[in-house]
């Protein structure tokens, strides 16, 4: 069982290397990273209660950014090659986890 957080605790996060280029526009316009995926984690609470997400999207969202999708959710995109090799559980950067701090 992993460890519970308490408020105050440091989480970390870490993109993908094949990122869309449209998450990591996002990701550099926030002022207030955590601020901003607080206020997402809030209205996700508030539409569905506490959950793990995991059981409930789908791993593939088919997620298109860029001119083509302008960020649309497409349900009906295929499944992209370039994240059969995705590892998911990435190494955690200990430069990053000290410059939260």
């Amino acid at each position: 069982m992993k460890k519970q957080k308490k408020p105050g605790d440091n989480i970390s996060l870490k993109t993908k290397k094949n990122e869309a280029p449209a998450i990591i526009d996002w990701i550099n316009s926030q002022t207030n990273l955590m601020d901003s995926i607080r206020y997402l984690v809030e209205n996700e609470i508030n539409a569905n209660g506490v959950r793990n997400l995991q059981q409930h999207v789908p791993a593939d969202r088919g997620f298109v950014s860029g001119d083509e999708g302008h960020g649309v959710v497409q349900e009906d995109r295929k499944h992209s090659p370039e994240y059969d090799n995705v590892n998911d559980e990435e190494e955690i950067d200990e430069d990053d986890i000290e410059s939260w701090t």
